[in-house]
């Protein structure tokens, strides 16, 4: 065997096994994503148990505060020219 022929082959060995790397890390990278998929699914079916038991009876309460929230700031602008006033006739 020529020592051309001897490069040939080994550069399809070569080939061949970088191929054969490349498939088995993109096997493990699909299971790996496969194990993820599966632990978000599973994530998402608690999440929602968690929402549907907790947090819709709270969503009344939410709704109150944030009312009242938005009173407050509304508020707020008035209440502050008033303080400055009151600041500036404030001796110093």
């Amino acid at each position: 065997m020529s020592s051309a022929h001897f490069l040939i082959l080994l550069s399809v060995v070569l080939a061949a096994g970088v191929v054969l790397v490349l498939a088995a890390a993109l096997i493990g990278v699909r299971i790996g994503l496969s194990r993820i998929s599966d632990g978000l699914a599973t994530l998402a079916s608690a999440l929602q148990g968690v929402e549907a038991e907790h947090l819709k009876p709270l969503e009344g309460a939410v709704t109150a505060i944030n009312e009242q929230f938005d009173i407050i700031l509304g508020a707020l602008p008035g209440i502050a020219s008033k303080a400055a006033v009151v600041a500036e006739r404030r001796p110093r």
